[in-house]
């Protein structure tokens, strides 16, 4: 059996346990390059676009958190993390174009 960061996937095989290894620290690796845009980013629009794809990471490394965890709780906060990075976006993408949000 494989020594994950979790003893509690023994729900998943060998392999999905690999798989999931692998996979959540591609994404906190995706996520510190994020992190990294965000603040040096050299105009507002790259800002942006890092924010938005910093949520999508965290939504993925939540669901990855579900998957191993075999918990219902955290598809719930990916639902709502998703939710809230379309609207974060949406909202920022208005300000750039019009300089304001709400007329």
């Amino acid at each position: 059996m494989m020594k994950t960061l979790f003893n509690t996937s023994a729900h998943l095989g060998t392999f999905s346990q690999y798989a999931v290894t692998i996979a959540m620290g591609a994404f906190a690796i995706a996520l510190l390059l994020n992190l990294y845009r965000l603040i040096r980013g050299p105009s507002t629009t790259d800002r942006i676009l890092a924010l938005d794809t910093a949520y999508i990471n965290v939504l993925a490394l939540t669901l990855l958190l579900g998957l191993v965890s075999a918990s219902s709780v955290f598809f719930e906060v990916a639902l709502v993390i998703a939710m809230l990075g379309f609207i974060g976006t949406v909202v920022m993408a208005k300000f750039l174009d019009r300089g304001d949000i709400v007329r």
